[in-house]
């Protein structure tokens, strides 16, 4: 992880596609524990640091993650994120061009806890939640395309699940119909871009994470801005 942004209340990491946000079942260290030790290092704190997780990544997924340093900061992003007052933007590589280039999904979307997974439908059905996103095409390289997708709502698996539902699987994502896996085990999924109200200056905070390094994310021409990654 890289630190992208830092204040008094909070700190923004680009993480990596193998970190985990939050200690799980595996026992690794999570993202919030590396953040906390550089914390403490960089301040020198002797006792425990606060940090507070305001959202998640899928494990396999890079980009921005949004800490809080204190509990003001934590209580507001919550109904912040909650409310959706957070705008996150995501880069997605996938196989298949969409049918039209740019749009809005609307499913409904039912987890699955044990296979961790979630399933979409068209029409709403027992157990599910409205999850509503827009894509655009914005580039392509010689066998992919780049989809910018903003999020509507915040659904488990969502973009991973509507953009397979839409024909479109995340190059990598094998839970969700990618042929073939990534050789780092990451799924081309980058939380490129967010941008919210400070929770307590009350700025506008705009920043944006770099692609991650490697040949999954080069060769792409941007169309819309003729930039070449």
């Amino acid at each position: 992880m890289t630190v992208v942004y830092e204040d008094n209340h909070i700190i923004v990491v680009n993480k990596t596609a193998s970190e985990i946000v939050q200690a799980d079942k595996t026992g690794d260290t999570p993202l919030s524990e590396t953040v906390k030790q550089y914390l403490k290092e960089k301040y020198q704190k002797p006792g425990n640091v606060f940090l507070g997780v305001t959202h998640r990544l899928d494990r396999p997924v890079s980009g921005l993650v949004i800490f809080a340093k204190t509990s003001k900061a934590l209580t507001r992003l919550n109904e912040m994120f909650r409310t959706s007052e957070v705008k996150k933007t995501y880069w997605a590589v996938v196989k298949n061009a969409p049918k039209e280039p740019e749009g809005e999904l609307v499913h409904f979307l039912v987890r699955n806890e044990k296979q961790n997974k979630s399933y979409a439908y068209d029409k709403e059905v027992p157990n599910s939640k409205k999850a509503i996103l827009h894509y655009r095409l914005i580039g392509h390289s010689e066998n992919y395309f780049l989809l910018e997708v903003d999020l509507k709502t915040g659904r488990h698996h969502q973009i991973r699940c509507q953009l397979a539902k839409m024909g479109c699987p995340i190059k990598g994502d094998l839970k969700y119909g990618s042929p073939r896996s990534n050789p780092d085990g990451s799924i081309c999924l980058h939380a490129r871009r967010v941008r919210f109200i400070h929770p307590v200056s009350k700025e506008l905070i705009e920043l944006e994470a770099p692609l991650p390094e490697g040949n999954l994310w080069k060769g792409f021409t941007i169309e819309d801005t003729e930039r070449t990654y």
